[in-house]
Parts: C-alpha cells; structure tokens; sequence
C-alpha cells in the first residue's frame, strides 16, 4: 500500500474526531485523494506542487503494516488519508489482517467512492466525511449521492461534517434529507485551538437545535496541528 505515515505505537495518541474521539488509537495514513480541497491539512498525501511524493510516502506490504499495529495492545485503528478508498482493492486485505489480531477498524473517507463489500464486515465503521463548498471545493467532485447513499445502507457509517458557519448547516441538512445520511456529526473547521473553539462557540447552539452530534478536534486542541499525533 502507499503509505503517508503510521503513528501512535512509538508515541500514544487518541481519535481526535468523530464518534471515537477521546479513544487511544493507531493510525495508518495513506497516501493520495481524489479531491484538492483548498483547505485540506494533510495536503502532504496529494499535492505534488507542494510536496514530493517520493519524500512524503513510501510503499508497505499489508503484512508490515499488520504486525506494525498488532505490536501494540490498543484496540482501534483509524486508517486515514487521503482517500483510503482509493486502495480499496489492498484496503480490504488490511482490514482483515487488523480484525484477525484483534483490532477494531475506522475507515476515515470523503465519502466519492463506494465502498467494496469486502469491506462491510463486523468491526468495520466508516466515517464519512463528504466534503461541501466551504471548504474550499467543487460540491460536483465532492458529493457523489450514489456513494454516499451505499454508505448510509450499510448502518455502519457515521456522517462528519466539517462547518465554518451557521450558513454551512443548512447545506449539510439538506444532504443528509436528500441522501437518507445519519448518525450526522459536525465538527468545526480549524487547525489551531483558538479557531476550533471560536467556531465551537458560534455553531454549538445550532448543531444542538438540529439534535445532531457534535465533535471537537482534540488532537489540535491537545497537540497542535503537529503530524503523527
């Protein structure tokens, strides 16, 4: 698999998002997405004007990647990108090697592509994180209603949104009414801890309204925009 970076053996971290955060966690980031959001903050597994690919991932045999998690006895592990999806074909074959030495799986996607039914086995949660025009995208690359709806089908996908207004959840709402999505999470854009607080305090009120779940990003709030945390 091409591979960004694996962390939280060496130094332990948690889920910082979503309906795990608080969790301890591995991570295992891939490399390369089929999206440019302009504010994307692991720009590092797509954008080659920036970055060097050859610099920023290296290619990992499934196996390597297995014992690398299995050598420490946390439960969850977040396969992230980038777009997982993308390695879906050799993502299934992780999953499975995670689950068979005793691990608990979460799939991070912008939620473009389907996922394989290879992929919809117990232990396995997707959290789905469609990408609207706030954060700097064209919604008709980013929202893709087929996948989006075979996600919804399979009652083991989460919905996170990312918001950095009030005006952003009424778009989310209407995607979610359209494409059947639920649990719906909104979580506040932001890579320092005074933004993600700034914009808690301006959108809590309304998320609570909607009854819909609301996450925090607490590996910023705990560490920093650092990577490998």
């Amino acid at each position: 698999m091409i591979v960004a970076e694996t962390f939280g053996v060496e130094t332990p971290t948690f889920q910082g998002e979503g309906p795990s955060c608080g969790c301890p966690a591995l991570f295992v980031r891939l490399s390369r997405c089929n999206l440019t959001c302009a504010r994307c903050d692991t720009q590092y597994t797509w954008n080659w004007d920036r970055f060097d690919p050859s610099a920023e991932s290296t290619k990992r045999p499934v196996a390597d990647l297995v014992s690398w998690a299995a050598s420490c006895p946390v439960e969850l592990v977040v396969i992230t990108g980038g777009e997982p999806l993308i390695q879906q074909r050799n993502l299934a074959a992780l999953v499975q090697g995670l689950l068979a030495v005793g691990k608990r799986v979460e799939i991070e996607t912008n939620g473009t592509i389907a996922p394989d039914p290879a992929l919809l086995i117990e232990g396995v949660g997707f959290n789905v994180s469609p990408k609207i025009h706030s954060f700097g995208v064209d919604e008709s690359t980013s929202i893709v209603p087929s996948a989006l709806e075979a996600f919804a089908a399979t009652g083991s996908a989460a919905f996170k949104f990312v918001a950095s207004s009030v005006s952003d959840l009424d778009r989310i709402a209407g995607l979610a009414a359209a494409h059947r999505l639920t649990p719906v999470w909104v979580m506040p854009e932001g890579t320092t801890a005074e933004e993600i607080i700034a914009r808690t305090q301006i959108l809590a009120d309304a998320v609570a309204a909607r009854h819909w779940h609301f996450t925090t990003r607490l590996h910023v709030l705990a560490f920093g925009d650092t990577r490998g945390r």
